[in-house]
């Protein structure tokens, strides 16, 4: 199969190229880089493409069996007015030309990313798919963001909305910021820590994108997260016993807000997100609990 991956130089983008080329599939892979070192292999084409405007890279959405679309900055930064502007533009707007460029009729399939931040701050409340939406910043931008995925339905292409939890590999995403603190022993919970953490091995995040890639009866939203979220009290405990190292420093929670302004919120508010449609399609979580996923990240030898 051909697969177009829009956004697909980052952390989770360069995993996935090389799931689908060692399965065999061709892969095209859009960011915003002048060139691309994820793969060298004949089936792989890279294009350089601002994707939140319309543009030769459409064509490529065309030419796809399955689209894949990663775009978004990061959210994981303070964020001024300007830069919420670009939160939602890179995303929606990239949605939209997606869409757009997609033919009619279509017999495509669209994995498209939103986030459990579509649930707002959750409190202690399972959140399954479909609990209601949230009405803080990212619950309406992750309600916008599907809403332009889904009009891909109307020209017959089968749409699977992929709400990530916070994605645990190596290289990079929340792994990678909070381990420097760690390993010196002076990590710790993010305010009360009571916040719930949806997190997700990498290597689960990507076999489900697989999964609602080339599985013709899954559509609709789902949460890809493990089974069994923690709090962040429970995170920080359990990445400190894994590297051996204490794990009691909290960052209070109006130092956070001093530092990262409305951003903060995203960390000291929770989502207590379980992938109750995965489970019941019959997706297997290789690492459905915290601890076993951290050492497999940190003690691979």
């Amino acid at each position: 199969m051909q697969i177009l991956i829009v956004g697909g130089t980052g952390f989770v983008g360069g995993h996935l190229v090389k799931r689908f080329l060692d399965s065999g599939h061709g892969v095209t892979v859009t960011g915003t880089r002048p060139e691309s070192r994820l793969a060298s292999d004949r089936r792989f084409q890279y294009l350089q493409a601002d994707t939140a405007q319309p543009g030769p890279w459409q064509q490529a959405v065309g030419r796809a069996d399955v689209i894949i679309n990663l775009a978004g900055r990061t959210i994981f930064r303070r964020w001024s007015v300007p830069y919420k502007q670009a939160i939602y533009d890179s995303r929606i707007l990239t949605t939209r030309n997606i869409v757009a460029a997609l033919p009619e009729p279509s017999t495509a399939a669209l994995v498209s990313t939103s986030a459990v931040g579509y649930y707002g701050n959750g409190g202690d409340a399972l959140l399954t798919e479909d609990a209601a939406p949230g009405d803080d910043f990212l619950g309406v931008l992750a309600r916008e963001w599907e809403a332009a995925a889904l009009a891909a339905a109307a020209k017959g292409v089968r749409v699977a909305i992929a709400r990530f939890g916070i994605v645990l590999g190596e290289g990079g995403g929340a792994l990678a910021a909070m381990l420097p603190a760690f390993r010196l022993g002076l990590g710790g919970p993010l305010g009360n820590g009571r916040q719930w953490f949806p997190w997700i091995h990498l290597g689960d995040l990507a076999g489900a994108i697989e999964w609602l890639a080339l599985r013709d009866d899954l559509q609709g939203s789902f949460n890809l997260c493990a089974p069994n979220p923690a709090t962040n009290k429970e995170l920080a405990q359990t990445l400190g016993r894994v590297l051996g190292r204490p794990a009691f420093v909290p960052a209070p929670a109006l130092v956070l807000k001093l530092l990262l302004g409305e951003m903060a919120g995203v960390l000291l508010s929770g989502q207590r997100a379980v992938p109750a449609k995965l489970l019941a399609a019959g997706f297997e979580f290789r690492y459905p609990r915290l601890e076993k996923a951290l050492t497999a990240l940190l003690h691979k030898d």
